[in-house]
């Protein structure tokens, strides 16, 4: 099983209600990463906008979710670039090669 680490989502000078938002996504997030890396798993290399649109998850959300899976090492750029929904290049993402060789 694969373990998520989250950086914090609050600062300790925002208001209570920041954090209480911060506590919110948690559940969430770990929900959205799972989906992208079995996208990507499935799918293969894609952009932002091709997870977005393979999965139901807003751009916005994917942009985030891809951030932090990048940094826990489970996907990694591919070096390329490809349309996004708006016909601009975007970053190719794909599960890390590491990954991939513990599956």
């Amino acid at each position: 099983m694969t373990t998520y680490h989250f950086e914090p989502l609050s600062r300790s000078t925002d208001p209570i209600t920041s954090y209480q938002a911060a506590e919110s996504v948690k559940e969430f997030a770990k929900q959205h990463q799972t989906v992208i890396f079995m996208c990507l798993l499935k799918h293969g290399a894609l952009g932002k906008d091709g997870i977005s649109k393979l999965t139901g998850l807003d751009s916005n959300q994917v942009a985030r979710r891809l951030a932090e899976l990048q940094r826990q090492g489970q996907i990694a750029l591919t070096g390329r670039t490809v349309k996004s929904k708006s016909g601009r290049e975007e970053r190719e993402w794909h599960v890390s090669p590491i990954q991939r060789e513990l599956i």
